[in-house]
């Protein structure tokens, strides 16, 4: 087992709400506790322009990688260009794209980051710079490395910039369950799209997800793409949802059990936390990832 995760996707630039060194040290404490050995944490190369491609326009792929923004895109996307930031959501895009990758070889692939779900073809939104998770599908499915795939986004917030370009596509789905009236307020239409109330907790929850996990599933992906978002906990500060952390953890196991019971590999990316101390964010994204592989050992 391996989980790829670069020390470049700490940005000092970065967001005070989203602190870039979660992912860090969500690695960190994989090391700490010896689920991951440090031989296991796999370095990403930079993607190919054809792999940013994908997903982005020419236009936008230049500008997030050479910078350029104007004032309102980087308004939009609430945080201030550098190079270090462009490496690092670069970065992202191919240890998403590796995880896809190793996920369809062992059933299981890990990235300690990822989950830029609000990024568009042609501008970022919400923290998000390029969109790993459409891009990897979308080279998956170029290369015919599978013809079905799916992105499950369990983030709080709904997966605009995803649905926006996955839209349409034949063989990709996205299923984004999310807290009704929460960021972005203007939502773009995924495949399936359920709308929580704030306040939801972990047996309603739970059971809305099994579902409609089933439901998904029947479409027969090759792969399924987990936007792991921890934001649903009931700490959250970003967030409206109530999940309890076991029920968060909860959350992980239902999705890992139904999609090896199907024989659907999963490949997980963390996405959004924003617990008052970082910590817990990171202590919560971990957990997943151990539950992902103690589901597929």
């Amino acid at each position: 087992m391996r989980a790829w995760f670069s020390p470049a996707y700490t940005v000092a630039e970065g967001s005070e709400t989203f602190p870039t060194r979660k992912f860090e040290l969500t690695a960190k404490a994989l090391l700490a506790d010896g689920t991951l050995r440090p031989e296991e944490l796999a370095a990403p190369d930079l993607p190919t322009p054809s792999e940013l491609l994908r997903a982005h326009t020419p236009e936008w792929v230049a500008k997030a990688v050479s910078g350029g923004l104007t004032p309102a895109e980087e308004a939009l996307l609430e945080l201030r260009w550098s190079p270090a930031l462009a490496t690092a959501h670069r970065l992202c895009v191919r240890g998403t794209l590796e995880a896809c990758r190793d996920a369809l070889g062992t059933g299981l692939g890990l990235h300690v980051g990822g989950g830029s779900h609000h990024a568009f073809a042609d501008h970022g939104e919400g923290y998000c710079l390029l969109n790993d998770l459409a891009a990897a599908v979308l080279e998956l499915q170029a290369t015919r490395r599978v013809s079905r795939a799916a992105v499950v986004d369990l983030d709080v917030h709904q997966g605009n910039g995803t649905a926006s370009i996955l839209a349409g596509r034949p063989g990709l789905y996205t299923l984004s369950l999310h807290q009704e009236g929460g960021y972005p307020s203007v939502k773009v239409l995924s495949t399936r799209d359920v709308a929580l109330p704030a306040g939801t907790g972990d047996a309603k929850y739970l059971k809305i997800l099994e579902e409609e996990l089933l439901a998904l599933l029947a479409r027969r992906p090759e792969l399924v793409v987990y936007q792991a978002g921890v934001d649903v906990w009931e700490g959250d500060l970003l967030g409206g949802l109530a999940l309890s952390a076991e029920g968060v953890a909860a959350r992980d196991r239902l999705v890992f059990r139904v999609c090896r019971e199907r024989g659907v590999p999963v490949a997980v990316t963390l996405g959004g936390g924003y617990a008052e101390r970082v910590s817990d964010a990171a202590a919560l994204h971990a957990r997943t990832l151990r539950i992902g592989m103690e589901s597929f050992k």
